[in-house]
């Protein structure tokens, strides 16, 4: 399975990469049912039209004051689940609980930016890497990415949306910041969309999820997947890792998303042991075939290794929580706290 999920990947990435249009995957009684069934989950799922809480801010005034460093920039780029919506306090989005996190591992202030938008297809990316680059005084240090479910779902073919990906961490890598993407989560995990749309939702995300990481590893990011990260978690307990739309992670979610994505994040900026416990390192392969690896099992980071190779690297820390030095810090600013200048 992998290996054929490996070569839908190349095959994607490939057309990304000599702007092709994209690679059909669907037959015609095929689409014809998943539009019944995408129209029927629609009315099932519903979702929010309310704006996720605002998080832009500084985090870890503490270590300033201790310390003295000049704060870390992170930028966070993407659709609703960048955002964090679903969820009622800032310090609840993945914005603010990986600054939070950056933050005590780092030990010095760190500056978030979020100009993800609920909604967005890779399309956006564009706009929003122009966004993070306007002042060349101010350039992020790390940015995170979370994109692809709404391309799955609004069908944008998979070749576009990897160019338009690729382009964007291209053009924050030659501005010299760190990239880490959050590939496609795992569609077929959505509560209440039923079968056939859920296996068909789940092959899609995935495939898009691997052709992500090609297309990522080879402009110099990393990527973590995001995949069926959350799956036995939301089997068993969907009403607590599910938002009140039954779409959007809820406060437990996005924390088990944000801590899969921390390590990665850290060690992007030289901060992570190398050596971690909970680190188990599965060796250098085929780009192609990490990415087909990683898109089956949430939490793998896959990032550049040499030539048409990638390391893969699965992480197996605990079951993570909210932080509680994240619920309630008082470094974590309110919705209506302004971001840092420039940041």
């Amino acid at each position: 399975m992998s290996m054929s999920r490996a070569r839908v990947a190349r095959r994607i990435a490939a057309a990304a990469a000599y702007g092709g249009g994209g690679i059909g995957l669907l037959g015609g009684v095929t689409a014809v049912l998943l539009l019944t069934e995408v129209s029927h989950a629609k009315r099932v799922v519903g979702g929010s039209d309310d704006p996720p809480p605002r998080a832009d801010g500084r985090y870890g005034f503490a270590f300033a004051r201790r310390t003295g460093q000049s704060p870390l920039r992170l930028a966070f780029l993407g659709d609703s689940t960048a955002a964090g919506q679903g969820v009622h306090r800032p310090s609840q989005t993945p914005g603010a609980l990986l600054a939070s996190g950056l933050a005590a591992v780092a030990e010095r202030p760190v500056d978030l930016r979020n100009v993800a938008l609920p909604g967005a297809q890779s399309s956006d990316l564009e706009r929003q890497v122009t966004l993070v680059l306007e002042d060349p005084d101010l350039l992020p240090d790390v940015c995170v990415i979370m994109i692809g479910a709404n391309d799955v779902t609004r069908r944008m073919p998979p070749a576009k949306s990897v160019r338009l990906l690729s382009d964007a961490v291209r053009r924050l890598r030659d501005s010299g910041c760190e990239v880490i993407v959050g590939t496609c989560p795992d569609l077929g995990t959505i509560e209440p969309v039923y079968q056939p749309l859920r296996w068909i939702a789940r092959r899609l995300s995935r495939q898009l999820a691997a052709a992500q990481t090609i297309g990522v590893v080879e402009q110099g990011g990393r990527t973590v997947s995001l995949g069926d990260l959350l799956g036995p978690e939301f089997a068993a307990n969907p009403r607590e890792l599910f938002g009140p739309d039954n779409y959007h992670p809820s406060a437990e979610g996005y924390a088990t998303a944000a801590m899969a994505v921390l390590p990665t994040l850290c060690d992007s900026l030289g901060l992570w042991p190398e050596e971690a416990p909970e680190t188990l390192d599965e060796g250098i392969l085929p780009v192609a075939t990490a990415a087909a690896e990683a898109a089956a099992e949430g939490g793998t980071e896959v990032t550049a290794a040499r030539g048409p190779w990638a390391r893969l690297l699965r992480r197996q820390g605990p079951a993570t929580k909210e932080p509680a030095a994240v619920s309630g810090s008082p470094d974590a600013p309110s919705p209506t706290s302004p971001p840092p200048s420039g940041c």
